[in-house]
């Protein structure tokens, strides 16, 4: 027996019923983001290696899906260079392209290749899979989905508090119980300072962005192997862990960072948003989370995660602001803050959490039962006036026996069907049978229109 056919590990198929649910969640996203002004935009699956590379980090770049070049990728490479096996040298020589690491670098790429045709402040959404070459485990894929929302060209806070509205919003219209932590980037920087160990930033931020996956311990044994000194670590120590609430921790935090410029600023930066934060009616926990460091190198102020409090799984939702990265392709000084919504854990933490709307598994609202060539054409017109009239309907397509469309219908889920035969035709009627309760009635096709409009 030949064996199956099957997919790449960290990938998933989409079947009929899963595709209802998450579309939507796209659908219920889409439209908070409209609301907010921001537009549409898709850049293409594939980028060159040289607008993605440099841009993740160094563990990011690891993780990139790169392409093989077209033809004979080879002709390039010597003998020599193959046996050599550095691989870096040679996937430079093959690889001309990548699959995108996120949407937020090509973003970027093309806001600085289409800045004349822009209109600055930009607002984009952008809804589309992503690839990373990571080790597949439960939450955690080699393709998902993205669903992003950033502008570029203001550095006003203003931006980073309506983000935070539009976190609250989505997760209010999904149901999902969820907390949103912050930090900025700026006061890591006034961290590292304040440690003594400026020069050590990234490999701090890289370390402590794991602690809630691997622990203290395992957090200080990656600083020691990155050389910070034993007394910077011990000094750390009690910053991570401040406590009390938001204003008390900033507060705490400006005695610390008394002698950081750039920390103070991200303290001012901090403030300012929960300053703002208190005139609205945000329903969501808000917390400051020192910890919170998101290892991808083009952050520069703001940094957000949000975690679902019912269910055990990493951030569903994360981003902040990136001041220097459209300067990497040569546009400077414009500042950019985004958030990008992870919509396959998302639907993972509805699924276990049983929050879809039930109805949204029923594509087809009423299935029209084949008795044959007269009753068919007597039934497409009708199924055109539902259709004209917003109501999803089939016909099953040949006259199969009775049990085997019923069945058709019940695996389908769809909860009603209509009964077509001599008298019906005589007399302009249809009969509506409920599939749930088995409950039948001879109804007008006004009617029937009226009752699955509600």
């Amino acid at each position: 027996m030949a064996q199956l056919p099957s997919i790449p590990k960290g990938t998933r198929d989409y079947s009929p019923e899963i595709m209802v649910k998450r579309n939507y969640i796209f659908d219920t996203i889409k439209s908070v983001f409209k609301l907010y002004g921001y537009l549409p935009l898709e850049t293409p699956a594939m980028e060159n290696l040289s607008t993605l590379m440099g841009k993740y980090g160094e563990e990011g770049d690891k993780l990139l899906f790169k392409i093989l070049n077209s033809g004979d990728f080879l002709a390039p490479v010597t003998n020599e260079e193959i046996e050599g096996r550095n691989i870096p040298r040679l996937t430079n020589k093959i690889c001309e392209k990548g699959l995108r690491y996120d949407l937020t670098v090509p973003f970027a790429r093309f806001v600085v290749q289409h800045q004349n045709e822009l209109c600055f402040p930009f607002k984009r959404y952008q809804i589309q899979p992503v690839w990373r070459a990571d080790r597949p485990q439960k939450g955690r894929y080699r393709e998902f989905y993205q669903c992003d929302v950033d502008v570029v060209g203001s550095d006003s806070l203003l931006n980073e508090v309506e983000l935070i509205q539009i976190v609250d919003e989505v997760y209010r219209r999904l149901g999902i119980r969820v907390r949103l932590l912050i930090n900025n980037r700026k006061v890591l920087a006034g961290i590292a300072e304040a440690i003594g160990a400026p020069e050590k930033l990234v490999d701090i931020t890289v370390a402590i962005d794991k602690m809630d996956k691997i622990g203290t311990e395992n957090v200080n044994n990656e600083l020691r192997e990155k050389g910070l000194s034993p007394e910077a670590i011990d000094k750390l120590q009690p910053i991570l862990n401040l406590s009390g609430s938001n204003e008390e921790k900033l507060l705490q935090l400006e005695t610390i960072l008394q002698n950081s410029e750039t920390g103070l600023k991200g303290i001012r930066e901090l403030r300012k948003v929960f300053d703002y934060l208190r005139l609205l009616d945000i329903h969501i926990e808000i917390k400051l989370d020192l910890t919170l460091a998101r290892g991808l190198s083009y952050y520069t102020g703001a940094i957000f995660e949000v975690k679902a409090l019912d269910v055990e799984i990493g951030s569903i939702t994360g981003g902040g602001r990136y001041d220097d990265l459209t300067g990497i392709f040569g546009m400077k000084n414009m500042s950019g803050v985004g958030i990008s919504f992870g919509a396959d854990r998302i639907f993972d933490v509805m699924n276990q959490l049983d929050l879809f709307p039930k109805d949204t598994t029923a594509t087809t609202q009423i299935l029209f039962v084949n008795f044959g060539e007269q009753e068919e054409s007597y039934c497409l017109p009708l199924l055109k006036r539902l259709r004209d009239n917003g109501i999803n309907a089939e016909i099953y397509p040949e006259a199969a026996k009775m049990k085997k469309q019923m069945g058709f219908a019940d695996k389908k889920g769809i909860p009603f069907v209509a009964l077509v035969g001599e008298n019906e035709m005589q007399n302009n009627t249809v009969t509506l049978k409920e599939m749930q309760s088995g409950q039948q009635e001879s109804v007008s096709i006004e009617i029937l229109i009226e009752k699955l409009r509600k």
